[in-house]
């Protein structure tokens, strides 16, 4: 018998689906984990978690731990590593993307494909926990990649005692989603964890003695000594599978506002979709592709996926918290109108842009009480009223400055 839908990829988006669907789905997945939540593996990786808190809902179908190896568009089959042919009624692609590994001198022996002794890339649980076991008070770590993904390791191997040194191309951190002066401030916090930031500064090579990497070479010539080297360079669209079976694949695999790909029959949705000439890579847009997808499957009468605004969110707890968001375009334009909050002693920022009538961009750092409420608001693209006064009332916080107009006061200053 067909099943009603075979979803391949066990993340955030494929388990989300396979789980509204309900039971008929397989759910067919090659990492040896149960499905789990990759947003809170920093927080495993600091040692505020176990594994085990990362599950997610198990799935009303069944779920198969293999490979899928080859799609036949024809016969409408998976073939699996194990040996499994799997026939699909609808086949949804939830492969997820996979870490980018930087052109570095010396990183791949001629011929091998196994990253040397002392290098993990960040991306999945086997790789947190390898970094869990190599890490120890003391343990010299150089993170490369300044992004969301970098602070986030960053912040965690200092958390658990390492000496981190982490190493940005781009003149700050979290340059995509941050303006200049809330990354400022999370330099300031990493640097107040004991993390050695360099920003515009780019790795060429690194020195393995031994089989493992004990050096990071920078541009400059510049070394780093190491016993761990974290590669957070970003992430690309996995879509070998979809390539092979002749899919339209361009930075993602393309899909439409049903999310079907080139071939009716075959949707995609996550990480490894690419909607609109846009591919996300963030939970939450991952997750309302889910959405739209499985309303669209069991017939409800929802609207069809437009896209996602998109907001960043970074929540690490712990001695000295660091909690971030961020969404919209935080730069504003000339004519544009911005609010601008910050106290340097508590560590609290807050900026909001406003184009003619509507909220179009903002970055929050500290206590976060009013993120929800602005997300909302922005989300929901509302006319905002004349005089502004519900913004202000979300904005204002007792331990905050006065309002600013952005440019006039220095973050930090008086």
């Amino acid at each position: 018998m067909t099943p009603k839908a075979v979803v391949i990829g066990t993340g955030l988006a494929g388990t989300h689906v396979a789980n509204r669907l309900g039971t008929g789905t397989v759910l067919i997945g090659d990492e040896p984990h149960a499905p789990y939540n990759r947003v809170l593996l920093a927080d495993v990786l600091a040692g505020r978690y176990g594994a085990e808190v990362t599950t997610l809902p198990s799935p009303a179908g069944t779920l198969l731990r293999t490979r899928a190896t080859r799609v036949d568009r024809a016969a409408r089959r998976v073939h699996c590593e194990d040996g499994t042919v799997v026939p699909y009624g609808t086949l949804i692609l939830a492969t997820g993307s996979n870490p980018v590994l930087p052109p570095l001198r010396g990183l791949f022996a001629p011929g091998a494909t196994e990253l040397p002794g002392g290098v993990h890339a960040f991306r999945t649980m086997d790789d947190c926990l390898a970094l869990s076991a190599a890490v120890r008070p003391g343990v010299r770590a150089v993170v490369i990649g300044g992004g969301l993904l970098g602070v986030s390791a960053a912040r965690a191997l200092a958390h658990r005692g390492a000496q981190v040194v982490l190493t940005q191309q781009a003149e700050r951190l979290m340059e995509r989603q941050l303006d200049p002066a809330s990354s400022e401030l999370v330099r300031a916090h990493l640097t107040g964890l004991g993390v050695e930031v360099h920003t515009e500064c780019r790795v060429r090579g690194v020195t393995v003695t031994g089989g493992s990497v004990r050096r990071v070479e920078l541009a400059d010539g510049f070394a780093l000594e190491t016993d761990l080297t974290v590669l957070a360079c970003g992430v690309r669209p996995r879509t070998g599978l979809a390539l092979d079976a002749g899919l339209d694949v361009r930075k993602g695999i393309v899909v439409d506002d049903l999310l079907r790909t080139s071939d009716p029959h075959i949707r995609a949705v996550g990480d490894c979709a690419e909607h609109a000439g846009r591919v996300y890579g963030l939970a939450a847009p991952a997750l309302e592709q889910a959405d739209a997808l499985a309303d669209a499957l069991t017939g409800r009468n929802a609207p069809p996926y437009t896209g996602s605004r998109m907001l960043t969110r970074l929540t690490l707890a712990g001695p000295g918290p660091l909690d971030l968001a961020a969404f919209g375009d935080p730069e504003p334009r000339p004519d544009d109108d911005v609010v601008q909050l910050a106290d340097a002693t508590r560590g609290t920022y807050r900026k909001v842009v406003v184009r003619g009538d509507r909220l179009v961009g903002g970055v929050l750092l500290g206590d976060l009480a009013s993120v929800g409420a602005l997300a909302r608001a922005w989300e929901a693209d509302d006319v905002l009223p004349e005089d502004g006064s519900p913004l202000l009332h979300l904005l204002t916080h007792p331990q905050l400055l006065d309002p600013v107009r952005a440019g006039e006061t220095p973050i930090g200053g008086r």
